[in-house]
């Protein structure tokens, strides 16, 4: 069995769940996208390596969510529970695929590591940016399996 690199990471309190207006569930009213609309679309991936969610990891935090529905930006800081943390380009990766999945096609999605929380937050950062290394990894069916997996129950 392969050892986990962090065997007791600490689990932070959720979130409740957002109540849901009739209006925003009303497909004649356009509303804007918010920040916890974007939020509440990842904070259930679940970590590669351990039985929980990003958020119960405090992985992603609705205070590193921005979105800007005029100009179709979308951004995510996600913060790895430790700083060498070889998981951190998946837990990307899971997070840019579900906000492609989900999301209108006019939103730019940006996805990266929380400046200083990563010792490679610079070359993780660079694949995640990077359009044609991310079209490759989810050609890859085992890494596509992998991060269905991660996005299972969000």
């Amino acid at each position: 069995m392969t050892q986990l690199e962090n065997e007791n990471p600490l689990i932070h309190q959720k979130l409740q769940e957002r109540s849901v207006l009739p209006e925003e569930e009303d497909d004649n009213i356009v509303d804007a996208f918010d920040t916890r609309e974007v939020f509440d679309l990842i904070r259930g991936i679940n970590d590669p390596e351990h039985p929980l969610t990003l958020e119960d990891l405090n992985v992603v935090d609705l205070s590193n969510v921005q979105v800007d529905d005029a100009k179709n930006d979308v951004k995510v800081l996600f913060t790895p529970t430790i700083p060498h943390c070889s998981m951190a380009t998946l837990i990307g990766l899971s997070i840019k695929v579900k906000l492609l999945r989900s999301l209108p096609s006019r939103f730019k999605v940006d996805v990266e590591i929380s400046p200083g929380s990563h010792a490679s937050e610079h070359a993780v950062n660079k694949q995640l940016a990077d359009k044609e290394r991310v079209a490759a990894a989810l050609e890859n069916t085992h890494l596509i399996a992998v991060v269905n997996q991660c996005l299972e129950n969000s």
